[in-house]
């Protein structure tokens, strides 16, 4: 894992001085939307079920999802981020409500429970899909046991999580280090993920996680170019079990946290652990873009 810093500061080593990073981060992805500024494309029709192999089966008794899930920000709730010339870096939101968000990263492991989670309990979630990861092409992450469900679905699947109310962002084509790229190259990287989404899912990507935690000026001014408007880190992980691997000293959740998933084997178990986990402490589950779009108001 590469540690990070630092608290709302500058990043002169490696961000430009607009751009502003609004609390520690730490560790390292592993290899492997719903309405919001910036966006364009029309939502794609839903595509019908897959089968038997471990593919998200659909429901046409299913009702769509009504509104955005989640908890939305109060009035004056959020603290606005600087603006700046380039996309903000953020790794929490600035609030003192007591909530926290889920964001999930790759595609490895497209467990159907997640989809009947996410739809069933309306709960909140950001998908930052990663093409590789999503058409099985390569080795999957096998932590926390042995993969199921590799590929099941395809962007079936993520068309069921769009539907069901979970954004698909941005986490490039095939999860390379950024920083050891030329700017030409992260912009195909990033650029070439959000016109794959948005031709199979109907909505190009306003938000963009760089694979690792790993970004410099040029990955932010390539995230521009292909219409994001924000880079999204992160403050905790998730780890095999639903345990949360905290970037803090005290171990414990704080308001605003963004965690970090990975869609790694016994995803649908897990997930249900974290979130009765983050509900017995006491936190409501947020959505996500409703708190960008207020943090980023102008």
């Amino acid at each position: 894992m590469r540690p990070r810093s630092a608290l709302e500061a500058p990043r002169p080593a490696r961000v430009a001085p607009a751009c502003v990073a609004l609390a520690l981060v730490a560790a390292a992805c592993a290899p492997g939307g719903g309405a919001g500024s910036g966006r364009s494309g029309d939502t794609a029709a839903p595509t019908g079920s897959t089968g038997p192999d471990g593919s998200v089966p659909r429901s046409s008794a299913s009702p769509s999802p009504q509104g955005p899930p989640g908890a939305v920000p109060r009035a004056g709730e959020v603290r606005p981020v600087p603006a700046s010339a380039l996309p903000p870096v953020i790794s929490s939101i600035p609030t003192r409500r007591r909530v926290v968000f889920l964001t999930i990263d790759d595609g490895w492991e497209q467990d159907p429970g997640l989809v009947r989670q996410v739809r069933d309990q309306r709960i909140p979630l950001t998908v930052f899909a990663m093409r590789d990861a999503v058409e099985a092409k390569g080795t999957p992450d096998q932590a926390g046991g042995t993969a199921r469900y590799v590929g099941a679905g395809k962007w079936d699947y993520f068309r069921e999580l769009r539907d069901a109310g979970a954004p698909v962002e941005n986490h490039t084509l095939t999860h390379p280090d950024l920083r050891t790229l030329p700017y030409e190259a992260q912009r195909r990287e990033i650029c070439g993920a959000s016109r794959l989404i948005g031709k199979e899912l109907g909505v190009r990507p306003a938000l963009f996680r760089p694979p690792y935690g790993s970004y410099g000026t040029d990955t932010l001014r390539a995230a521009k170019s292909c219409g994001v408007s924000a880079v999204l880190l992160w403050t905790a992980t998730v780890q095999p079990g639903g345990k949360i691997a905290y970037q803090v000293p005290d171990k414990r959740l704080r308001p605003g946290d963004i965690l970090l998933l990975h869609f790694r084997p016994n995803l649908a178990r897990d997930f249900r652990v974290l979130v009765a986990k983050i509900k017995r402490r006491g936190y409501e589950l947020g959505n996500l873009q409703a708190y960008l779009d207020a943090a980023l108001a102008r």
